[in-house]
């Protein structure tokens, strides 16, 4: 069985956005697993100036959270180098995609948690590999109270809310 350190818990932008609205980004090391970063994830969330970017930043860097390199974000500095206008639209779930194929090829595999807010993501066919989970950030924000890590999963969605944040309403599982 493996213990809380062997699974990766890897946040995509919303979730990041969510709770640091909440100002809860702590809450992402309530399980004990290792919270990782993946880079094009980090770059979506603090390339523009936003009331949430200097705050995910800053966290970041105080928790000394390790950020995955991915080919993908490579590729998207490249791409807009040569053209200014290159893709930018889910380049984050892609690179969280990358890494979650390159947790699974490792051995043994490495356990990951892939936290998501996005509607088309619960919806789509995201490829998960066997030893990857996704689970939304309201599920998360569940299972901490569950384990009376939190007080309430409400009054961090609350405060998401009360902050500015267009909070998913999607819940999943269903």
């Amino acid at each position: 069985m493996a213990s809380p350190r062997d699974i990766t818990l890897l946040p995509d932008a919303g979730p990041l956005i969510t709770l640091a609205c909440a100002e809860a980004l702590d809450l992402l090391f309530k399980p004990g697993w290792t919270v990782a970063l993946v880079d094009m994830v980090l770059h979506e969330v603090t390339r523009s100036r936003t009331p949430t970017s200097g705050k995910v930043a800053s966290w970041a860097t105080a928790a000394q959270v390790p950020v995955i390199s991915t080919r993908t974000l490579r590729h998207f500095q490249q791409a807009t180098i040569e053209s200014p206008s290159a893709r930018t639209r889910n380049l984050g779930e892609l690179a969280i995609q990358e890494t979650m194929n390159d947790l699974a090829l490792r051995v043994p595999p490495t356990t990951a948690v892939f936290l998501f807010e996005d509607h088309r993501i619960a919806r789509a066919s995201f490829l998960l590999p066997e030893n990857c989970r996704k689970v939304s950030t309201r599920a998360f924000l569940a299972f901490l109270a569950q384990r009376g890590w939190i007080a309430s999963a409400a009054d961090i969605e609350r405060r998401a809310v009360q902050a500015g944040r267009a909070f998913s309403t999607l819940r999943f599982p269903p």
